[in-house]
């Protein structure tokens, strides 16, 4: 069965607490977005200006340009997961290793336009792999099934990663992504936007 993971993308710290606050009281797993303004157009709260509810699991995905400079803040943070781009400057091996230490799952996640191949020699480093297909650093954009062809070529090359999906997920395309080998669908604009985030969540979670 699939997770669907509400995501938090924010620009100041008020709007932050406004997004938690609406899918604390549903939600089991979350995965917030931060943006550095470099590796983004977008600037959000840094690191040390985050939170969640204890009772959360919390996915941190990091669209910094630097990742390794924000290593002992988020070993400190104790999140569940964190993704960081292959497009990014980093020592996978380092970086990895180090969240493994402090059990924390390590993600990548792949643009748009880049292909599985780019992180053949070091996908072996990671639990998780994350596709991306809408705006960095923002709500919606559009979900572009042709991403799904990168599935099996990740599989071929690490069948145990966990797979999940960013960008566009809602009720009229979520079956259709879980039928490509999507484990975790992480929702922004379908929940965040909507009139009722709950039932907005509950939807997805009949599909998943």
């Amino acid at each position: 069965m699939s997770i669907i993971c509400p995501t938090i993308t924010a620009l100041s710290e008020e709007d932050y607490r406004k997004q938690a606050e609406t899918i604390a009281p549903f939600a089991e797993r979350i995965h917030i977005d931060l943006m550095d303004g470099k590796f983004t157009v977008t600037k959000s709260p840094s690191l040390e200006q985050i939170w969640w509810p204890i009772r959360l699991t919390a996915d941190i995905h990091l669209m910094y340009k630097k990742p390794m400079a924000e290593l002992k803040t988020l070993c400190q943070l104790k999140p569940n997961l964190v993704i960081i781009h292959a497009e990014a400057d980093c020592d996978h091996k380092k970086f990895t290793e180090t969240l493994h230490e402090n059990n924390i799952k390590a993600g990548i996640a792949l643009l748009h336009d880049t292909p599985a191949d780019f992180i053949k020699d070091i996908i072996r480093l990671y639990d998780h792999v994350m596709l991306f297909s809408g705006d960095l650093g923002k709500h919606g954009g559009a979900a572009d099934l042709k991403v799904l062809d990168k599935v099996k070529k990740i599989k071929s090359m690490n069948r145990d990663v966990e797979l999940s999906w960013d960008g566009g997920v809602n009720d009229e395309n979520a079956a259709k992504l879980i039928k490509g080998g999507i484990n975790v669908l992480n929702v922004g604009g379908f929940i965040q936007k909507s009139q009722n985030p709950s039932e907005a969540y509950a939807k997805l979670k009949s599909i998943g």
